[in-house]
């Protein structure tokens, strides 16, 4: 039997084997951005997972991109999340939110009134999201945050930590890749700061790693991963020396001694990232690379990572674990109702047999 089906500790979480379901944006919550009763039974569905990371959840009003997305920052936020948690520890399975403040790659018309856009600099990303109301829109233009006003975001993700927690989360990601906020910050093309959150490569990794450590201090740091992906160019995002950001971040946040790194591969030629977290990194490794049961099998036999983490294959067969250990074909996700709203696509896909 592979080793991807021993059970692991990351950091103070438990999990019973090395099978995690990678975060994804499934716009199932209510317009208000509370999650659903459909949510719950959603992941229950998947609990088998050795760890569920739940979709990218906005810490503040602001933080909100996309349509139908959930939040962590109002009381009806956290009771629907409370439905999610219950649900998932129900069936013995653990469960982690991913924190993601989107910055820049925001529309209005997503948002709720009053809640704009920000970013480490005022620079438009060229970028349309789709809006229930108008269909796809050009990006908001983003307020540059001042020094001040960095710090409220960072007390803002410390205070979604808590929120999570209260929810009954195991634990939370800090989402810092796809051109989101941390990511907007690390990155030399979208950060043109001239005080200590741009410039140099220190820097600009300041803002994620002061949020990584305001997560740890609010509920421990065996509570707390991060999610990266070196060079990734996601929703017009550039950075000059990828290599070199990746390890800055990665060193600035090691004496934390948080619960795991989550990195994905982009799939550049010539660069084995995974080599480069197993090198500079000291927490444990979830790896990403569109892995299939054979391929997980062999990587965390071989010590590439301690855990796999799957997305795709998760939507389509919610008993993914037992498919994999029982070497059953897997069923195929229909792409066109990855983000409709409603059961179809998203809770009606069976078991096997």
């Amino acid at each position: 039997m592979s080793e991807l089906f021993s059970p692991i500790e990351l950091g103070d979480i438990k999990l019973s084997n090395r099978i995690v379901m990678a975060p994804m944006t499934r716009s199932r919550a209510t317009t208000d951005h509370i999650p659903t009763e459909s949510m719950a039974q959603y992941y229950a569905q998947r609990a088998t997972a050795g760890l569920i990371i739940a979709e990218g959840t906005a810490p503040s009003a602001t933080g909100i991109g996309y349509c139908r997305t959930p939040g962590i920052y109002n009381a009806a936020q956290i009771k629907g999340w409370q439905n999610v948690t219950r649900a998932v520890h129900a069936q013995g399975g653990k469960i982690v939110l991913q924190l993601m403040h989107v910055g820049r790659i925001s529309s209005h018309y997503n948002k709720p009134d009053g809640a704009g856009s920000v970013a480490p600099s005022a620079i438009t990303a060229n970028v349309d999201l789709f809006t229930d109301e108008h269909g796809l829109m050009p990006v908001d233009h983003p307020k540059e945050l001042t020094t001040a006003e960095i710090k409220s975001v960072i007390d803002e993700y410390k205070t979604a930590a808590l929120n999570a927690r209260k929810a009954g989360f195991d634990g939370v990601e800090l989402h810092c890749t796809s051109g989101y906020l941390p990511m907007q910050f690390m990155a030399s093309g979208s950060n043109q700061r001239s005080d200590k959150y741009g410039g140099s490569v220190d820097n600009r990794v300041r803002f994620a790693s002061e949020i990584l450590q305001a997560l740890a201090d609010a509920i421990g740091p065996g509570r707390v991963g991060y999610r990266i992906r070196l060079g990734n160019t996601f929703n017009d995002i550039y950075d000059a020396s990828p290599v070199e950001t990746t390890i800055a971040l990665i060193n600035s946040v090691n004496h934390l001694q948080l619960a795991y790194l989550h990195m994905m591969d982009p799939h550049q030629a010539d660069l084995d990232v995974f080599q480069i977290a197993r090198e500079h990194c000291t927490a444990k490794l979830i790896i990403n690379d569109s892995f299939d049961a054979d391929s997980a099998a062999k990587a965390i036999d071989a010590g590439v990572g301690h855990a796999v983490s799957f997305a795709r294959d998760f939507i389509a067969n919610p008993d993914l674990v037992a498919r994999i250990r029982n070497n059953q074909p897997l069923s195929q996700y229909n792409p066109e109702t990855v983000y409709t709203p409603g059961a179809p696509g998203y809770t009606d896909y069976p078991n096997y047999g």
